[in-house]
Parts: C-alpha cells; sequence; structure tokens
C-alpha cells in the first residue's frame, strides 16, 4: 500500500486533489452495506421493543435489585465514555503536539467519539427507569453531586465533539455540494444547508483552523474531566473496590486505549470495504496507531496494577473478600481473559513490527475492545455484590446478579445505534478530510483551492 505522493507544482497539486477528494465521495452501500445496516437495525427494533416493555412494568424486566441496582446499563455508559476520548486524542493531543500523520484518521475519531457520547447519554436516561423524571436534575440538581458534574461533563464534552467533528467537515461538505451528482435533491440541499455557503477562500480557511486550534486547546481539559468525573461516581462512593485514589488516572489511561483500538478497527474496515482507501489508511499509518496503542497499553497496565496490587497487599477484611471473587472466585475466569486477551497479549503481539500489520492490529483491537467492555463489567457488578452492609438476611436472589433478555437486548441495541451513526456518516459524507492531508504535506490553500472548482 503505497503513501499518498507530493506534487511538484500548482497544477499537479490541483489534480491530485480533485481526485483524492472523488476518491472520499460518499458512496452508496453495496449489498453488504444494505445487510451490514438492515443488521443493526433489527437489533434496535428488539431493543426498542424490550425498552417500551421496560417502560410499562418498570425495572423489574431487569436482573437489578435494590443490591445490584448498576448493571449492564451502567457498564455500557463508562465503555461509551471511554470510546469517546479517541476524539481528544487523535485530534486535540496529535494536531497540538502537529503529528502530521494523523491528517487521515481525524475525522473517524470523531465520529467515533461523537456517536459513543451521543448513546452514553442515552443509556443513562435508560438506566433511570423514569426518563420523565430527567428535567427534575437540571431543575432540583446539587452541585455537590458527583452526578450532577457528570452531566455537565458529558454535555460539555458532547457540544465541543460535535464542533469538532463539524468545522473540519464543511470543505468537505461544500465539494459534496458542488461535485455530486444524481443525488437526491434532499441530499443536495443538506449539502448546501450544511456547507454555509463555503466559498474556499483563504479567510474561510483561517477562520476553521482558529476555531480547530481553540477547540483542541479546550477538549483536553475537557476529555480528562469527563472520565474523571465519571471514575469520581464510583470512587465517592464507599464501596470495596471503588475506595481508590487511583480511579481518575485509571479510568483515562484505559479510555485512551480502548479509543485507539476503535480507531484502528475503522481504519481497517474502511480500507477493506472501500477503494483506493488503502492509499489513505496505509501500513504506515497501523504501524505508527500500533506504537500509540501499545503505550497506551503499557500505561494502563501500570494503572492496573496499582490498582490491585495495592489493595491485595492490605487485604482488608471488604476488599478481601471482593478481590478473591476476582482472582480465584465467581468471577476469575472472566477477570483473567480479559486481563490476558484485552491487555497482554495485545501488548506483546504490537511491540514487534509484523504484529502491527493492517490484520494483526487489527485482531488485537477487537480483543482490546472487548476487553474494555467486561472490563467495565467487572468494575461496576462486583462491587456491586460485596456491600459493607451485612447480606446475611436478604433473600438468595439479591446475592446474585444476571442480566436478563431485556437489559442484553437494549444494551445491544444501544451499541447498535452507535454503530449506525457511524455507518450512516460515511454512507452521507467523506470519512477523510482531503483539506488536512494537503496541509499534511505543507501545500498551502490559496495553491490548491483557487482553481478547484473551475
Amino acid at each position: 500500500m503505497k503513501d499518498l505522493e507530493k506534487p511538484h507544482n500548482e497544477s499537479e497539486a490541483i489534480d491530485m486533489l480533485h481526485r483524492y477528494n472523488e476518491d472520499v465521495l460518499p458512496q452508496k452501500f453495496g449489498k453488504a452495506g444494505m445487510i451490514w445496516v438492515s443488521f443493526l437495525l433489527a437489533v434496535i427494533v428488539v431493543g426498542l421493543y424490550n425498552y417500551v416493555q421496560q417502560l410499562r412494568y418498570g425495572l423489574v424486566v431487569t436482573g437489578l435489585s435494590d443490591t445490584v441496582s448498576w448493571g449492564i446499563y451502567i457498564s455500557n455508559f463508562v465503555f461509551f465514555v471511554a470510546i469517546s476520548l479517541v476524539g481528544s486524542l487523535i485530534t486535540a493531543v496529535l494536531h497540538l503536539l502537529n503529528v502530521k500523520w494523523r491528517a487521515p484518521l481525524t475525522r473517524i475519531s470523531e465520529v467515533i467519539a461523537v456517536s459513543a457520547i451521543v448513546f452514553a447519554g442515552l443509556i443513562i436516561i435508560v438506566d433511570m427507569g423514569r426518563p420523565d423524571r430527567l428535567l427534575n436534575m437540571f431543575i432540583y440538581g446539587r452541585i455537590q453531586s458527583p452526578i450532577v458534574w457528570d452531566v455537565i461533563v458529558v454535555m460539555t464534552y458532547m457540544t465541543i465533539s460535535v464542533l469538532l467533528l463539524y468545522f473540519p467537515l464543511i470543505p468537505s461538505i461544500a465539494y459534496c455540494r458542488d461535485h455530486m451528482k444524481n443525488i437526491p435533491k434532499w441530499q443536495h440541499k443538506m449539502y448546501t444547508f450544511l456547507s454555509l455557503n463555503w466559498k474556499d477562500t483563504n479567510g474561510q480557511y483561517a477562520i476553521v483552523s482558529k476555531a480547530i486550534k481553540i477547540l483542541s486547546i479546550m477538549i483536553i481539559p475537557v476529555a480528562l474531566s469527563i472520565h474523571t468525573v465519571t471514575s469520581w461516581l464510583f470512587a465517592t462512593t464507599y464501596r470495596p473496590g471503588w475506595d481508590s485514589t487511583n480511579f481518575g488516572a485509571y479510568f483515562v489511561a484505559g479510555a485512551f486505549m480502548v479509543g485507539a483500538a476503535a480507531v484502528v478497527a475503522a481504519m481497517y474496515i474502511l480500507q477493506k470495504f472501500y477503494k483506493n482507501y488503502d492509499q489513505y489508511f496505509t501500513d504506515k499509518h497501523f504501524d505508527r496507531m500500533g506504537k500509540l496503542l501499545v503505550l497506551l497499553s503499557f500505561v494502563y497496565l501500570y494503572f492496573s496494577v496499582n490498582e490491585y496490587f495495592i489493595p491485595g497487599y492490605k487485604m482488608k477484611g471488604e476488599e478481601a473478600e471482593h478481590l478473591k471473587e476476582l482472582f480465584v472466585g465467581h468471577y476469575a475466569p472472566m477477570f483473567w481473559t480479559v486481563q490476558i486477551f484485552g491487555m497482554i497479549i495485545p501488548i506483546i503481539v504490537l511491540l514487534f513490527k509484523k504484529g502491527r500489520k493492517p490484520l494483526p492490529i487489527f485482531i488485537m483491537s477487537v480483543f482490546v475492545i472487548l476487553g474494555a467492555w467486561f472490563k467495565r463489567y467487572l468494575i461496576v457488578v462486583p462491587t456491586m455484590l460485596h456491600p459493607l452492609t451485612p447480606m446475611d438476611r436478604l433473600p438468595e436472589a439479591a446475592k446474585h446478579y444476571m442480566p436478563t433478555f431485556a437489559e442484553w437486548s437494549i444494551t445491544s441495541a444501544s451499541l447498535a445505534g452507535a454503530l449506525l451513526l457511524i455507518t450512516l456518516f460515511v454512507r452521507y459524507f467523506p470519512i477523510i478530510s482531503i483539506w488536512e492531508l494537503a496541509e499534511e504535506r505543507d501545500i498551502p490553500h490559496h495553491t490548491i483551492y483557487k482553481n478547484l472548482n473551475k
């Protein structure tokens, strides 16, 4: 897979940009795409039906109880928040560090971030059981509550992520408006509306570039806050396994790791299903994302050791019972599978150059993503089953938690919804920013775009 060449003169630059823009124009779904969308819609329909049942009968249709009031809904929420941090990692951190090879990855990372944070908010509403009381959060919410902090930071992060996705997208939307033929009128009107009368002028590019820089600076502390505050929802609760000052950094490190894995997986799928994308997502990009992923995995390994070693060394009563349940008890198979396949094996494989080739790194990324979801499950559920209050007088059913089909279907629907948003974005908008690729090659806008639309 050959990387994009650099132009030698202005005329060649214009021809190249035309060709590259044509490469990334949205394409109609083929048979595989239609099957994929149909599958996602089917999962969503089943989930919506079960959610209606939950609204009708209450949380009794779930496996939740007074003991385990947080189950896979909250596990899924924390997972979505983790995935969403990839936008700040690729778009903001690498942008401010002037890492030029990031250019083809910025838009897909922001799409993943926006989709994840949208469904993080929705799954919280699902977990409430009474969505009609959501307004009470804003009317009666107390600033002393970490839940209110989380609502504020999630909404702020969502707003900045949407803007970071939209502003760099405007030139690409304008190109679709001017060059896509034989499309429905509504689609052309959508491009016309969203392009905001874009004219490819130097002044407009200056405004967009300045906005991206400002938002990149703003989103970094917000991104760190969103997962730190989410970790505080656990750490400020007096429970075994959550009473930790390590939780904030632990959550942030894990979020960056799974976010990077999500981008790698998206790169591989786009490269395989879209013609000519192998010149944008090259072996170089997979290799460098692999190096970044293994670095983030080492950081997460460090915080993981801290998270379990210190409580394990002290072996305080309730903490000891919780750790034994994880290490050698009921949750041991899941715990060790997550550690080995979700972190240790990817680290070992990605240390070698052959392991950073597209297929191996894709497989390792899938391991990391699956491991990250089940890791969030292990953070939530075992601790809920080990409260500090005695459980002797509770009925046997309250001492166990098994998600019902309704819970699994609603959770699966939220995951399918996020994937559907990403899929529809790829269908109607260019997933690679050509003008950012031009900047990567130090080609000034006035050279490229003054004749591009002639």
